[in-house]
């Protein structure tokens, strides 16, 4: 599955420890990640990540268009909730474009362990489907 990685600052660290944890699963995947984030999961762990830009310079927007071209599986957005973002339209856009193409979408740490545990066990197939429709 092709699974994008988005953090904002404050949550980081969060992602960090997420992919650090289930990097056993994660690298069977096509990750994908916008810039920094990107750039610090490899700094601390094996797996290989393609990265687009920092999300206020657009990153958001470029993971938004990979869903739109159906080319995303699922998202992993750990979202500061406590910090006005800049670029807010721009993730609502992205949210709102998982919402449209039906791609589940986690946006605290507690649901993205949800997801990856379902992506363990085989659970979100049914994507397969939705991708060839």
């Amino acid at each position: 599955m092709n699974i994008a990685l988005i953090a904002h600052d404050m949550k980081k660290d969060m992602m960090i420890h997420f992919t650090t944890a289930y990097e056993n699963i994660l690298k069977d995947h096509k990750l994908f990640a916008t810039g920094t984030t990107g750039k610090r999961i490899m700094e601390n762990t094996d797996l290989e990540i393609e990265r687009f830009q920092s999300g206020p310079l657009g990153g958001d927007q470029q993971i938004g268009a990979e869903i739109a071209n159906n080319r995303m599986d699922m998202v992993i957005f750990l979202r500061d909730p406590l910090t006005a973002q800049p670029h807010e339209p721009d993730i609502q856009a992205l949210i709102r474009l998982c919402d449209v193409y039906m791609i589940p979408v986690a946006t605290n740490i507690a649901t993205a362990e949800l997801l990856i545990r379902a992506l363990e066990r085989g659970d979100l197939q049914w994507r397969n489907f939705v991708r060839e429709s």
